[in-house]
């Protein structure tokens, strides 16, 4: 199969490159520097170089492809909204090419925020809030009512690796560095789903194999890690003291209080997807993290 993935070189994107790769599968890539464009060429894909606002160039890649997998999203979270019209007017575009044609269209959003204490499965709507729904999904939804074969996969706040940069560990681990505490809310009970990088990358791929049969998959390998169990393990592996502090805290990054319990047990079942990657807390003692 011949897959156009924008993102390619990015945090998820360029496992699931090298996992198309790894099974056959032909790939163009997308993305938007020389240096990248340089590696990825050397893995053997096809290179497009273009920011992901170059809806021409989408267009054609999308055209010329059996598939296509989008990953790429501005995470400069200064320009959040900026950066959800963006990933919006790109599937659209990629959409426009596929119409018509029966490929299949597989964009990449979070895990929806449902309610308290609700676990979030495959069949929960997207929330209504910008951070963790993005417009995504409402895109491949209008794209999907106009007969186009087109599907999400749902990643979690932590899609966890050493060499992680902007996801949301790291955020916890530069607040931790600059505000001297490992910080939790309340009691810290608060949940975030998790799955390493190397599960994560595998679910696109059998998702195209097994036909894109779902409207919706969760890369999702644990349904809740205790928010307060991961702030133990970066204030031991920081030196600093682990504490409760109020929301104010954490400034703008309020997902520090969310509770997004979450279910990929349905994703596991249709695709035979069997996570084997390392969990997120026995992850985190890596010092790589860290440095």
């Amino acid at each position: 199969m011949r897959v156009f993935v924008t993102g390619a070189t990015g945090w998820v994107g360029s496992v699931v490159v090298r996992d198309l790769q790894d099974h056959g599968h032909q790939v163009i890539g997308l993305c938007r520097s020389e240096d990248k464009a340089r590696a990825l060429k050397a893995t053997g894909a096809e290179v497009v170089l273009a920011t992901i606002d170059a809806l021409s160039s989408l267009n054609r890649a999308a055209a010329s492809a059996d598939a296509v997998l989008h990953l790429a999203f501005n995470h400069d979270f200064s320009r959040y909204a900026e950066s959800a019209d963006e990933d919006a007017g790109a599937i659209k575009a990629l959409g426009e090419a596929l119409q018509g044609s029966g490929k299949p269209l597989i964009v990449t959003s979070g895990i929806p925020r449902v309610m308290s204490g609700a676990i979030a499965t495959e069949n929960d709507l997207p929330s209504s809030s910008a951070l963790v729904g993005r417009k995504s999904e409402s895109a491949v939804m209008a794209l999907a009512d106009l007969g186009l074969r087109a599907a999400t996969v749902r990643l979690p706040p932590s899609v966890h690796g050493v060499g992680e940069t902007h996801g949301f560990v790291p955020i916890l681990i530069r607040l931790a560095r600059e505000k001297g505490v490992s910080a939790y809310i309340g009691e810290g009970g608060n949940r975030w789903p998790a799955v390493h990088m190397s599960d994560a990358g595998r679910i696109y791929r059998l998702a195209l194999e097994s036909g894109v049969t779902e409207t919706v998959y969760h890369a999702v390998a644990e349904g809740g890690v205790p928010f307060k169990a991961i702030a133990e393990v970066i204030g031991r592996k920081l030196g600093l003291p682990v504490e409760a502090r109020e929301r104010e805290h954490f400034g703008w990054f309020g997902a520090a209080a969310a509770d997004l319990p979450a279910s990929g047990s349905h994703t596991a079942r249709v695709l035979g997807w069997e996570p084997i990657g390392p969990d997120l807390i026995d992850d985190l003692e890596q010092d790589g993290y860290y440095r």
